[in-house]
């Protein structure tokens, strides 16, 4: 049977690969992200399209207004909208810490909220709903220059295992998704978005900042790649509570739970350049 499922930010990497996967095999696909003009090629295919910016209520409501309008459901609403903060914490500006939250963590809970009655409708019609949010393995552990990033994550995790629970008297199931690395320009807009003011105690290792920002796309997976399991699993009828895929997404938690925690931390610093940083006793 032919699913409605609803996508936000769409106009690259895992958000796209989602919603050509999902339309390839016959569902009803609406694709989002907050500029309309992004989607262009995904609309030449037959995809419906909407512009939907996941930090205005207005512009959630008039999107889920449309839904409701042609379809009158939603089977499958997948946040997958968000960004990296890149910089050391310290560095972080007030809004740059509001800004992450807004869009990674806050956002996916308001598109929820307003997706709820689609998604009832969707239990009423089929007996079940799934709601699936797009975390991160680094919201498993934490890497330098990415605090903000991971803690978002994090955050979004622990709010999913809260909705697991709260929305299974309701037929609606909730997925975790966790990806590795996956191939995108996720990397070319954190890069755009980091933070190394010029007085930073990090500026001697500034490649190692910068290069936090493209780390994720080191030997990572095709987006195509990574979502054809993604999708194959959001499909079953029991669809498990965590899925992982990408680059690293089995063997980087694993090292988090084996490794001491000392040890661990070593690797990261090292990697980063932060063992360059120690000053003489």
């Amino acid at each position: 049977m032919s699913r409605c499922v609803l996508i936000t930010g769409c106009s690259s990497g895992i958000g796209a690969a989602l919603a050509h996967e999902f339309h390839r095999r016959g569902h009803l696909v609406v694709a989002t992200a907050r500029r309309l003009e992004t989607l262009a090629p995904m609309a030449a295919l037959g995809i419906r399209t909407l512009a939907l910016d996941v930090n205005d209520d207005t512009s959630i409501a008039a999107a889920l207004a449309t839904v409701r309008s042609e379809h009158g459901r939603i089977d499958l609403l997948i946040n997958n909208a968000g960004f990296s903060q890149v910089g050391a914490v310290v560095d972080l500006s007030r809004d740059d810490l509001r800004a992450q939250y807004e869009t990674n963590v806050i956002a996916p809970v308001a598109v929820t909220r307003a997706a709820l009655p689609l998604l009832r409708a969707a239990v009423a019609r089929d007996g079940r709903a799934v709601l699936a949010n797009v975390g991160s393995i680094v919201g498993l552990f934490t890497t330098p220059f990415a605090g903000a990033y991971c803690s978002s994550k994090a955050a979004l995790h622990s709010l999913s295992d809260a909705l697991r629970m709260e929305l299974a008297p309701f037929g609606i199931q909730v997925v975790t998704i966790q990806p590795g690395g996956v191939r995108s320009a996720f990397g070319n807009s954190a890069e755009a978005a980091l933070r190394l003011p010029e007085d930073s105690l990090y500026r001697p290792i500034e490649r190692s900042v910068h290069a936090r920002a493209q780390a994720g796309q080191v030997g990572a997976t095709p987006a195509e790649e990574f979502a054809i399991p993604i999708v194959d699993a959001l499909l079953e009828r029991e669809p498990p509570a965590i899925v992982r895929g990408g680059h690293n997404s089995t063997r980087l938690p694993l090292l988090k739970r084996w490794l001491p925690l000392r040890l661990f931390d070593e690797k990261l610093s090292k990697a980063f350049g932060l063992d360059k940083l120690k000053e003489p006793a």
